[in-house]
């Protein structure tokens, strides 16, 4: 039981919750994909994929070809050598009627080793947690499309028969959990190469793990992204379709996670009006900027992003003076009076290929976290 909590501390290490409100089923809040991790998260105005059903559901609607995709990762390796993460997700566009996604998502931790209190071992067991969705989207007119999405959640923390075995634990039943929750989104065409997406991720009832515990809230979360494509070479053959020979796509995100807002209490809060509750706030959000280079008809695609949490102390700019770290963000560091010795920075990075409707990717993000590990993502999608 120790081994779990210690993983879930870390996986909240990204949010600051005030009033003891911390999320259950955090690992909602894992990207999926390599190609949005390498792009630091920023996904809410590309959602391009198979993968928008869980980015951006309203750009399901803009899609107009069968996609799957597929990706795997060992999970923070050496935070426990036994965590691994698997995606899943396909979408399906009709005619006339809108485009339809499923999407499934798998975390274990891996096998727990079950010792008595005097230490003699009684059995193993897996835990581990599933979502599986389904979403749909529609274009309503050319440049605008709505989408949302229905999941169900299981998280799976320990069997009963430990709970028996093991009065210690102060549960005599449960350590399942089992909740729902929706997400919608849209996205919005204004320019040819410009896009603007939000959507609001899981919203539903809590979940608990007994009768008698308390119930964790869903880690809701509200995304607002922009991408921009300033430079797009095509090909200057108009004998037949044109293609694209280079390409560069930039793109942004800012992610709050809504769960405590107005409940986390720095020693300042007193004295805040609203307003300044409010930028403090705005101020605790994720921070995503990504960019990618593609040659000719995608066949290899290049990505770079950063990433920034200050309240979880995850990427951005880490300075270092005399023991101390301190994670701050880009005009803070060129503005403020911010002091210490540069020693990290939180990029994502990745790279993909693409030849006759496949395409891997590989979306490494193992640089935005302080202790060492690795991180690297892949998937291995078709366009049918």
């Amino acid at each position: 039981m120790l081994k779990r909590i210690t993983i879930g501390l870390v996986l909240l290490s990204g949010v600051c919750f005030g009033a003891g409100r911390r999320p259950g089923a955090v690992f909602l809040m894992i990207w999926p994909g390599s190609r949005p991790t390498a792009l630091g998260g920023a996904f809410t105005a590309i959602a391009d994929d198979a993968s928008a059903a869980y980015y951006n559901p309203g750009g399901l609607g803009f899609q107009r070809n069968i996609i799957l995709s597929m990706m795997h990762v060992n999970w923070l390796p050496n935070l426990w050598p036994g965590m691994y993460y698997e995606y899943l997700a396909v979408a399906a566009p009709f005619k006339n009627v809108g485009t339809f996604a499923f999407n499934g998502i798998y975390l274990t931790t891996g096998e727990t080793v079950v010792q008595n209190e005097s230490g003699t071992v009684i059995g193993t067991y897996t835990t581990f947690d599933l979502s599986m969705g389904l979403a749909y989207g529609r274009e309503i007119v050319p440049s605008f499309s709505v989408g949302g999405g229905l999941k169900f959640i299981y998280s799976f923390l320990v069997p009963e028969w430990v709970l028996g075995r093991l009065p210690g634990l102060g549960m005599s039943e449960g350590g399942q959990g089992l909740t729902w929750a929706v997400d919608a989104g849209v996205l919005y065409k204004p320019f040819e190469r410009l896009h603007v997406g939000t959507t609001l991720q899981n919203l539903g009832p809590p979940i608990s793990f007994s009768a008698t515990s308390e119930p964790d809230p869903l880690p809701l979360m509200l995304r607002m992204g922009a991408s921009y494509k300033p430079l797009s070479l095509l090909s200057k053959d108009t004998t037949k379709e044109q293609f694209e020979i280079v390409g560069l796509r930039l793109t942004g995100d800012i992610t709050k996670v809504l769960i405590g807002m107005f409940a986390v209490d720095p020693p300042e809060v007193d004295s805040m009006s609203f307003g300044q509750e409010l930028g403090y706030e705005i101020g605790e959000s994720w921070r995503s900027l990504g960019m990618e280079v593609s040659v000719y008809r995608e066949i290899l695609t290049l990505r770079v992003g950063y990433f920034f949490d200050k309240s979880g102390a995850r990427g951005g700019f880490v300075l270092e003076e005399n023991i101390s770290t301190e994670h701050v963000g880009l005009f803070p560091l060129l503005f403020g009076s911010q002091e210490g010795k540069l020693t990290k920075v939180g990029i994502t990075f990745g790279a993909g290929v693409k030849y006759a409707g496949f395409q891997l990717d590989v979306g490494v993000d193992e640089l935005i976290y302080d202790f060492p590990t690795a991180n690297r993502k892949f998937s291995l999608t078709y366009t049918f």
